[in-house]
This record gives structure tokens, sequence and C-alpha cells, in this order.
């Protein structure tokens, strides 16, 4: 039996209101066109964004009249734990795994702010239990989803007969600020969306550790660069939250996140060219680009990566989960690497290190074709012929 932490089980939501990118171009031109007198060579930005649709938590309308911090916040604080729910039953669902047995809630999000926290209305919308150990993390951005990963298997680590659920949500769109027609804002309107995330993680002495579905946490690192607080964040206005965004990020992602990853590697013995899976944040086109040329891999090894870019755009710290869960929908070559990481504010990159199938762990199952054995999830009851 292994003794790592395993992912049981990915679930995600999205708003009720979706929108095509030629949509939101022409939107972007009604809002920033009066500003710009170069709205023509500005807008191309949606063009190549790499992507198609896009969800929100607020119909088009929504969007076109001004809105106050207060305001905002409190649609975060509805459509927050809506989503979260809904992503949370989608985990959960066919893993013989209730919310009352959840033993610790991890809550991930940048775009809003309540106390009591999401996860308080969370324990008390899914009867869990009163002594659940509720962590919530703000700030971490796009970096949240790998980050709070990280931190479900730390918890499952320290108390291995626990079950650890993370959650992200974020309502990028509730963000959007109609008076701010600078050039950061027009690029994180042709990027960014709405959406919930969910992943179960089970210790190796969890009552439903031989259940297991997904693959085994290995190792995890973060990495701050200094002096760098400038590169993305949010500034807090009267009216919400203005984005922050350094035309440098693809350059930056160039120079700094090689290393990085070769130091991460080599605490397991590996390299690059030993990582089969890629679940990288689709922080937009040109972030993946950069991803690609510093880790001088093939485009088709952060496809799946793309394809959620493509479908769903940036859900910021949410939407690395979408790619591990797509992911997880795949065959993997058993006891094949991957890795999960995740760029964010601070500026920092935050790096999982997962592996499908081990020779001794009880939930797995393999398949023989051409003499490789590949990993397959199963849900439970199920068996692979």
């Amino acid at each position: 039996m292994s003794t790592l932490p395993t992912v049981i089980s990915v679930g995600t939501a999205v708003p009720p209101h979706p929108v095509r990118q030629e949509e939101a171009k022409e939107f972007a031109r009604g809002v920033f066109g009066s500003s710009h007198a170069e709205i023509d060579r500005l807008l191309t930005v949606f063009d190549h964004a790499a992507i198609e649709t896009r969800y929100f938590s607020r119909p088009r309308e929504w969007f076109e009249e001004p809105h106050s911090f207060a305001e905002r916040n409190r649609i975060y604080a509805e459509v927050a734990g809506e989503l979260a729910e809904s992503a949370i039953r989608s985990c959960l669902e066919g893993t013989g795994v209730k919310p009352s047995d959840i033993d610790q809630l991890i809550f991930v999000s940048s775009t809003g702010i309540a106390t009591p926290g999401i996860d308080a209305h969370l324990f008390n919308r899914l009867n869990m239990k009163p002594t659940l150990k509720r962590t919530p993390v703000w700030g971490l951005g796009c970096a949240g989803g790998a980050a709070g990963l990280a931190r479900a298997w730390e918890g499952a680590r320290a108390f291995p007969e626990s079950l650890v659920l993370l959650v992200a949500v974020e309502c990028c769109g509730l963000t959007f600020r109609p008076e701010d027609t600078s050039r950061s804002n027009l690029v994180a309107t042709s990027l960014f969306a709405d959406g919930a995330s969910a992943v179960l993680v089970a210790g190796d002495r969890s009552k439903f550790a031989g259940r297991i579905e997904g693959p085994v946490i290995v190792d995890a690192m973060s990495v701050t660069w200094p002096d760098s607080l400038s590169v993305m964040g949010w500034e807090v206005e009267e009216d919400g939250l203005k984005v922050v965004f350094s035309k440098e990020i693809p350059q930056l992602v160039r120079q700094r996140l090689r290393p990085e990853v070769d130091r991460f590697l080599a605490r397991r013995g590996l390299q690059v060219r030993d990582v089969d899976t890629f679940v990288a944040h689709p922080g937009g086109r040109k972030v993946l680009e950069s991803y690609r040329d510093a880790l001088d891999i093939p485009a088709a090894k952060l496809q799946t990566s793309a394809d959620i870019l493509r479908q769903y755009g940036n859900m910021s710290s949410a939407t690395v989960l979408f790619v591990l869960e797509r992911e997880l929908e795949k065959s993997h070559r058993y006891g094949s690497w991957g890795l999960l990481t995740s760029l964010g504010p601070g500026f920092s990159l935050e790096m999982v290190l997962l592996r499908f199938g081990e020779p001794e762990h009880e939930g797995w199952s393999s398949r023989f074709g051409s003499g490789e054995p590949e990993f397959h999830r199963t849900k439970q009851g199920e068996s692979v012929e």
C-alpha cells in the first residue's frame, strides 16, 4: 500500500452565462473604443487569446453598468457558495464519500472577500462535521489551485487517516470595472472567466483509501521571486479590484521557470524528459507558449491546458484543476510522472509532482497493450476489462 496521499476525484462547475469570444470582443469595443484611438489593433488580443467560450455569473447587460465594491462582493459571496457547492458535489459523486466524512476543507479564492468565509457557508450548506478543519487561502491568484493542492497533500501526510477537500472558486468577471479603460483591463477582459473546482485527497490510512482512482501526490514546492510584487495582482479601488498585469510575464516565464522546475524534479532524481504529463495553468496563449519554450517540450504536451483555455478561458486558481480533471479522464502509462504547475502574484510558482500508479498500491488497475502497462481510472464498483 502506498504511503502517499492520493487524488481520489476532481469536480468542476461553471455559472450559467456562456459568452463567445466574438461577443466579448464587440462588448470590449463599446467599452474601450472611445478611450483608445488604436482600438482595432488593441482588440486583436481577443483573436490571439486562443479562447472560444467563457462562462460568467451575470448576463452581459450587468457588465455595461457601474457597480460598487459592496455590490460586487455581495454577488461574489452568493455565487461563490453556489459554484463551490456544485463543484464539491460533482467531485464526491460516485466516490462513496459524504460531505460529513471530510476532515479538512481548504478554500481558495482571490476575487472576493467574506467573513465568515465561504468555507463556513459551505460547512452549513453541506452539513459537514463540527470538527471540520477550515483553511481559507486568499491572495494567491492563478497560483492558488496548485498551492491548495500542495496544502491538501501536506494535510493528508500529517494526518494519514484524513480526507482533505480542496475547493477553488473564482468570479473574475465580477471584478470587471467599465470605468477602467487601461490596457491591463482590456487584456483581462479578453482572458478572465468564472468557475470552481474541487479535489478530494485521501491520506493512505483513511477509511476510503482502498477506493482510490487517481494519482498519488509525491512532492510539492513553492517559489517566490524577490522584487516582483508589481508583476500581477489587484489594486483596491473605490468600486472594486483593479487588475495588475505586466507585459513582461511571458519573458519572465522563459527566463525563470526552467531552473526552478529542474531543481524541483532533481529532488526526486528526475528531469523534464522523465515527465509524461504536464498539468499547467493556462494563464493565456502566450504563457503556454512560454512554458513550451522554457521547458523545451512539444506543444502536444500542453494540449490539455490549451483545450481548457479554449473552452473556459482563465478562471484564475480554479483553471489548473479543470486541466487535472481532464487529464484524469485519460489513460496514463502505469508509473508515469505528472507535473502540475501554476504561476501567480508574488511573483510566484507552485509545483506539484504526481505519479500515475505505484506497484504496491491497491486501488490501481493496469491494462497491457503492446508491452506497456497503462493506468486507468475506474469508478467505484467497476472493473477494467
